[in-house]
């Protein structure tokens, strides 16, 4: 049912008080007007990413706000486990997908509301899909997830032939984050702060593990469990159903198997619980911390858009464990950030004649500048096209898999070679410059 005039001039009232007249806090060149609300109404487009703890808070807030216009993506069903906190969902939606039922929940509530739901990986998502929103905001579980989709809004950035930026393709991107009773919130503007890269240290290490390392070179009782979690449970399926986290019967059968397999390359260390920790991977969740962390950055949003406040600058973090603590500071752009730095990235080589293809894979998921998942690299020698190692497809997988065993001077790949580097981590490749070093004095090319 469509809102009268009357009850809908009344119903912004405190959004009227904030967007028509200056205060203390406004922005330098925030311009009081009655047509930044109808921006609002009308016309702001803003994405949600996540529909989970976050995600469902975030678009209650941003629907409640004013805001007319909002899609939202998810690319997982509802569970039972669910229900506690993602407070969008009943019992008779398990099973359904999450976007769809938190797009119908908030447009059956909120009048005028129209929220677009996708059901789907943001990955399945072109470039033309993100350049559409005003403003991006994220509800995630995934560092992955965030490292691909801070990649996408800078590969958004136009820059003139002065290397200018071009402040109209800029898509500001509000990120949010919970651990238990600890949260985070920031706020990204791509191509002039600090982005999700320049600052991978601030995240916990991940439990998860390069494929080339897991499948040939173990190391780590982990890897022996995190081999039986990702290879042999998908092909042997050994009770014709996925890994069930909670059932004693598949975690018996993936410690056995990942004995077997810490046995075989002499590894010490595997045990039930740590093979219980390494398949669940599971990260507590609080909805009072959601629904905090979700004020914060829908606040943010609504600064973003109106330009009625000075925005974030740049990451807050919320601590509710001993009493209530909240702090921000300004993170700092890195110069050599492998996403929105414009200068080549290369990697130091000691000794091309005994550093391994498999020792340079280890060395972009392994350095504090890289982290990468699971990189596929190519290059060119000689005018030609080189594959060189490719894990995520099976056939190309299987013949280059060779080449991880030989160095990079059998390779034919030389001082100065450029790789281009895929990974999970990123929409775009990464261009790597490889640098051979002679008793620490780079070669002269």
């Amino acid at each position: 049912m469509e809102e009268s005039r009357e009850s809908s001039q009344k119903r912004w009232t405190h959004l009227k008080k904030v967007l028509e007249r200056p205060g203390p806090f406004s922005h330098p060149e925030f311009e009081p007007s009655p047509d930044i609300l109808d921006f609002i109404l009308s016309s702001c487009k803003v994405l949600i990413i996540g529909a989970g703890g976050l995600g469902c808070e975030l678009l209650k807030d941003l629907a409640m706000m004013g805001f007319k216009h909002i899609h939202i993506v998810d690319m997982d069903t509802i569970d039972v486990s669910n229900l506690n906190r993602q407070f969008l969902f009943r019992e008779k939606d398990v099973g359904v997908a999450k976007a769809q039922v938190a797009a119908d929940y908030v447009n059956k509530r909120v009048a005028g509301c129209q929220v677009t739901p996708h059901k789907c990986a943001i990955e399945e998502l072109d470039s033309e899909f993100y350049r559409q929103f005003h403003v991006i905001v994220c509800g995630l579980d995934s560092i992955v997830a965030r490292r691909w989709i801070n990649g996408m809004v800078v590969s958004l950035l136009n820059y003139d032939e002065n290397g200018v930026l071009d402040q109209s393709s800029v898509v500001p991107l509000v990120d949010g984050g919970t651990e238990g009773f600890k949260g985070n919130a920031r706020v990204i503007l791509p191509g002039i702060t600090a982005c999700i890269e320049c600052t991978l240290d601030l995240y916990p290490p991940q439990l998860t593990y390069p494929l080339c390392t897991i499948a040939n070179t173990p190391r780590l009782p982990e890897h022996c469990v995190e081999y039986v979690k990702v290879v042999q449970w998908p092909n042997e399926n050994p009770f014709g159903t996925s890994l069930d986290g909670d059932d004693v019967t598949h975690l018996t059968w993936v410690y056995e198997k990942s004995l077997e397999r810490a046995n075989q390359f002499n590894i010490k260390g595997v045990t039930f619980r740590l093979t219980q920790g390494v398949v669940k991977n599971i990260i507590p969740a609080v909805a009072s911390t959601n629904a905090f962390i979700a004020g914060v950055c829908a606040a943010e949003v609504f600064k973003l858009a109106t330009n009625c406040c000075m925005p974030l600058n740049n990451f807050m973090v919320y601590n509710n464990i001993d009493g209530i603590y909240t702090y921000s500071y300004e993170a700092e752009r890195k110069e050599n950030c492998t996403v929105c730095s414009n200068i080549p990235h290369s990697v130091e080589v000691a000794d091309s004649s005994k550093m391994k293809l498999k020792d340079l894979i280890a060395t972009l998921c392994e350095s504090e500048k890289f982290q990468m998942k699971n990189p596929g690299l190519t290059t060119v020698i000689d005018g030609k096209n080189k594959t060189l190692y490719i894990p995520t497809i099976k056939v190309i997988e299987e013949r280059t898999r060779v080449n991880l065993t030989k160095t990079l001077d059998e390779l034919e790949l030389k001082h100065g070679q450029e790789i281009v580097v895929a990974d999970v981590t990123t929409p775009t490749s990464v261009i790597i410059k490889l640098v051979y070093k002679v008793n620490d004095v780079e070669m002269s090319s």
